[in-house]
């Protein structure tokens, strides 16, 4: 284990793991043939700010200058000058002043710094992602404690983060609870299978931060008696699953008891990220099919044990629960949550939001034009002409919008109506094909979208269509796939009845004419 943690030494340039195929070993061995011992050469993950990655930072005490992905040659220019003690900020992105050690990426007030990220998301691109010294110096380490802090996260009333988690939006005590008094051996697993592009947030949390989605996870596995770990990953990412793999060895030489931690990947595919299909997909299923529930996974979970699900994001947001005398945001949804901006307008950004703010001044600090439309909540997210929502689960659900992690925002020549028919199609393609509400539902639901380019009364029958689906869909794939739909036509009918009548007004449609 390293002993001494990246925020001790005045001199420290961060260099993001496989960027250019710059060797950092290379530029060790160059500062040590210097005697330059102050200057600490370390590997770091991305930073989920697209405009930054793969984003290399020379800190010299309380400056930090950053350069977007740079070449070789530059890289090893900046190491040059912090061997000679020297700041360098010629063809820097930007620079920023902060306290000296501090342990995480510092903001500003200039885009892309001036977004909040220091709670959950601040340690990415600025922490070694496997280092326990780095995780260490953060806070304590909560599979080590008492469970003190873990109970007071519960009894906070944190809720699931993501469609990934058992607990997606309800307080994730319960399911511990479950878990912990029903017979058999539980078994905890980390669902960080997220094929929708549009929210990398776990991918990046696993591969930037990941002790700090592991140590959780085995607190939770001391919490309910499981005995072991499962991390679920993407078989399409192999750097998370490599990270991911190395922290849990490095955390599990730390850590009191016997917990392992086995890291395995799953199919490159949407719908396998819901919590019940992940579970076929980790046993092994020729064919991924959504659960009937009750029961559900806390009671009878993998190969029939209770298994508590949660995302990469809720155990993040527990561990900063865990530490926080105060939380911050909603009463009822504690804490931040993460949303991946994205869209038309800019590069993305993963930017943090206490559930008491409104997305809108979330977004706001990126300066990116204001969005004709946009979609929050993922691919099956809803359709809305305003961020004037905070982001608690209650109010974003009430707004009809989803809470999976992604704010998309378009400009006015993006249509709503072919918006949510792209998403009613991509629905008819990636649904399991177990139940009938979803199966056909998304097929006839894709089929009535293109009818109201046609004629009126297709509106109305979408719209029915769409609220039988959310009723009667055994899973939560095909209850958020009719969001697209129900949103787009509350808030867009006027659209739809454009597009009935032979005009789009957006123009993408044709050019115009349906």
């Amino acid at each position: 284990m390293d002993r001494k943690s990246a925020f001790d030494a005045r001199a420290v340039l961060r260099v993001p793991i496989g960027a250019r195929s710059i060797e950092t070993d290379a530029l060790r061995a160059n500062a040590s043939e210097t005697r330059t011992e102050s200057l600490s050469v370390v590997d770091v993950g991305p930073t989920g700010v697209a405009a930054l990655d793969p984003c290399v930072a020379a800190t010299l005490g309380d400056r930090t200058a950053f350069f977007a992905d740079p070449d070789r040659a530059s890289v090893e220019a900046v190491a040059e000058s912090l061997t000679r003690d020297e700041l360098p900020t010629d063809g820097a992105t930007a620079v920023v002043e902060h306290d000296p050690g501090v342990t995480a990426l510092p903001g500003a007030e200039n885009v892309p710094f001036a977004v909040d990220r220091g709670r959950v998301v601040g340690a990415c691109g600025w922490t070694r992602p496997t280092s326990v010294a780095d995780y260490a110096t953060r806070g304590p380490v909560l599979a080590d404690g008492s469970g003190e802090e873990l109970e007071r996260a519960a009894d906070a009333g944190l809720r699931g983060r993501g469609r990934g988690d058992i607990a997606t939006n309800e307080p994730v005590g319960e399911s511990w609870e479950t878990a912990a008094s029903t017979d058999g051996e539980p078994v905890v697993v980390v669902n960080a299978n997220e094929a929708d592009p549009r929210v990398s947030i776990d991918s990046l949390l696993l591969a930037a931060d990941p002790l700090a989605v592991l140590d959780p996870a085995v607190a939770v596995a001391d919490r309910v008696g499981a005995a072991d770990v499962v991390v679920y990953c993407n078989e399409d990412d192999e750097r998370v699953h490599r990270t991911a793999a190395d922290a849990a060895a490095r955390l599990e030489g730390v850590v009191d008891g016997d917990v392992p931690i086995d890291v395995v990947a799953g199919p490159d595919e949407y719908a396998a990220g819901e919590p019940t299909m992940a579970l076929e997909a980790l046993e092994g299923a020729d064919r991924i099919e959504a659960r009937r529930t009750p029961p559900g996974p806390s009671e009878y979970g993998l190969h029939g044990r209770p298994t508590v699900i949660h995302t990469p994001r809720t155990l993040a947001q527990l561990r900063a629960l865990a530490l926080e005398d105060a939380p911050v945001g909603d009463d009822d949804d504690p804490g931040t949550r993460l949303f991946e901006v994205g869209g038309d307008l800019g590069p993305s950004t993963v930017v943090e939001v206490p559930t008491d703010e409104t997305l809108a001044a979330a977004v706001e600090p990126l300066g990116v034009d204001e969005a004709a439309l946009a979609c929050v909540g993922g691919v099956f997210g809803g359709l809305t002409e305003t961020l004037d929502v905070s982001a608690s689960a209650r109010d974003l659900a009430a707004a009809g919008l989803g809470t999976n992690g992604a704010i998309e925002l378009f400009g006015t020549d993006r249509c709503p109506v072919a918006l949510a028919g792209r998403r009613a199609a991509f629905a008819r393609e990636t649904n399991c094909g177990r139940c009938v509400p979803c199966r056909e539902g998304a097929t006839q639901l894709t089929e009535l979208l293109r009818s109201t380019y046609e004629r009126e009364g297709a509106i109305d029958e979408a719209r029915e269509l769409a609220r039988v689906m959310e009723r009667s869909s055994l899973c939560g794939f095909g209850r958020d796939a009719a969001r697209p739909t129900t949103t787009a036509l509350e808030t867009f009918e006027p659209e739809f009845v454009a597009h009935a009548n032979g005009r789009c007004p957006a123009g993408e449609c044709d050019g115009g004419n349906a």
